[in-house]
């Protein structure tokens, strides 16, 4: 006997004992209880309804961006002046070197900002400055892992999925998360996956890093239509690939990997009537397109990402990411490509910030600006830095943090956090707080144990809540 019809589901035993036409109606009542991207209550009132995640795919230095260092001014040239922890290269490490940015205070916040960031800059009141995350990954890959799912070595659900398992989403013809153009590589889907949760909470990918917005632009749902056919034909056909895929079902045990397949034919039936024109990016104005930089090449990639981001979030989608990839891996080179880098996402995230707050959507909209580690205090190669995820910044915006507020801090040559140390799983637990999530109680039971994005660990930093 197939080991997968020793057990019926519910309603394959409905069927099974013959209840009739009257079984019907009930079965479509358990099938709409059970549509998993229903809107769910939170546990409590949250500050935040939705999720913007501003990801730099290699690690931008936190010393030459948002957390300056006096000392490695005065000390530039000089031993490092602790033992070093474990490093990613394995030569000797170099000496301090200075930042070669100058850092100016920005808005009556006063937060210092290096030249790398101007525009951000001017937003600086708007956010909350965290210098003192810490992970466990000193490579890209496991470093990943932990910054999106809360573990470095196991394949675990993403935050993202989490959110929308817990949270479901506000709009049923569209994804409850959406990722535009993750990166394929350091554990690629797994970043923005569901792993044991059901399938219908992985991240929908816009494209991926390697290809070119206008690729995507050209034909943004076209894996999702059969555009020879008419809507009607459209739902015919796909109620003739529903039917037998739930009369497979009925007679399984539980598959959610059938099931998240049938949910997602009918998710990508529904985009049909919203997507093609929330990827109408074009017809935002001119003034907005230049907001976000659309109208020059060097900032047109993320422009067009944080523009579709405000969009999807304007239409109910729960968690959106971006992608700058893969790009601030800084082992050599650091001054022309960390300017680089910046000089494509800076207008592009001010200019987010500005039309978020504009149409009054930041003060409910948490973004979140981060890398997957920092880099270290001394040189690599005479101009470059090596990873550091024993200290170093992201940022929060909106959704009920602190504006224009500093958190934490690293030591006197920015290697590792010494105050208000916020442990990933700490800062994850935070933004599920933020959400309305009590993450030690956002559980799925797999493999005989509860499971949590958090895992064992995991305290919420009150003080960074407004």
């Amino acid at each position: 006997m197939d080991p997968n019809q020793k057990r019926l589901s519910r309603r394959g035993a409905l069927r099974a004992a013959g209840c009739g036409l009257g079984t019907l109606g009930l079965a479509q009542l358990l099938q709409a209880s059970e549509n998993p991207l229903a809107p769910k209550a939170s546990h409590y009132a949250a500050r935040a309804k939705r999720v913007i995640f501003l990801f730099m795919h290699g690690g931008p230095s936190s010393i030459d961006t948002f957390d300056p260092k006096e000392r490695l001014i005065r000390d530039h040239g000089k031993p490092l002046p602790i033992k070093r922890p474990l490093a990613f290269a394995d030569e000797a490490p170099g000496p301090l070197m200075k930042s070669p940015w100058a850092f100016k205070n920005g808005g009556q916040s006063g937060i210092p900002v290096s030249d790398l960031f101007p525009y951000t800059r001017e937003m600086v009141d708007e956010l909350c400055v965290i210098r003192s995350l810490v992970g466990e990954g000193v490579d890209h890959g496991a470093a990943l892992l932990q910054t999106f799912t809360g573990s470095s070595t196991f394949v675990r659900p993403s935050i993202g999925a989490w959110t929308v398992y817990g949270l479901g989403t506000e709009n049923q013809n569209l994804p409850g998360y959406i990722t535009i153009k993750p990166t394929l590589s350091h554990g690629g889907a797994k970043n923005f996956g569901s792993a044991f949760l059901p399938g219908a909470f992985q991240g929908t990918p816009i494209g991926h890093s390697g290809m070119k917005v206008d690729e995507i632009k050209a034909e943004p749902i076209q894996y999702l239509v059969n555009k020879g056919l008419t809507a009607e034909q459209q739902r015919f056909e796909l109620d003739m690939i529903q039917n037998i895929n739930r009369k497979h079902q009925e007679v399984r045990a539980v598959d959610s990997n059938l099931e998240a397949r049938i949910q997602a034919f009918e998710l990508a039936f529904r985009m049909q009537t919203q997507a093609p024109e929330i990827f109408a990016v074009d017809k935002e104005s001119d003034a907005t397109k230049k907001m976000y930089g659309l109208d020059d090449p060097k900032t047109a990639d993320f422009g067009w990402q944080c523009l579709l981001a405000r969009r999807l979030c304007e239409k109910g989608v729960r968690f959106v990411q971006c992608t700058h990839s893969y790009k601030w891996d800084q082992h050599g080179d650091l001054f022309a490509k960390h300017t680089e880098n910046a000089r494509e996402v800076d207008k592009p995230i001010a200019g987010l910030l500005k039309d978020l707050k504009a149409r009054g959507l930041l003060k409910d909209t948490l973004v979140v600006w981060a890398g997957e580690f920092g880099r270290t205090p001394i040189s690599q190669g005479g101009n470059g830095r090596d990873h550091n995820p024993y200290g170093y910044t992201v940022w929060m915006a909106g959704g009920g943090v602190k504006p224009g507020f500093i958190y934490g801090a690293t030591d006197d040559i920015g290697y590792h956090a010494t105050e208000d140390r916020m442990h990933i799983h700490d800062w994850h637990a935070t933004i599920l707080h933020l959400m309305g999530m009590q993450h030690d109680k956002l559980t799925y039971k797999y493999s005989g144990r509860d499971f949590r994005l958090t895992d064992v660990a995991g305290v919420i930093h009150k003080k960074i809540l407004v």
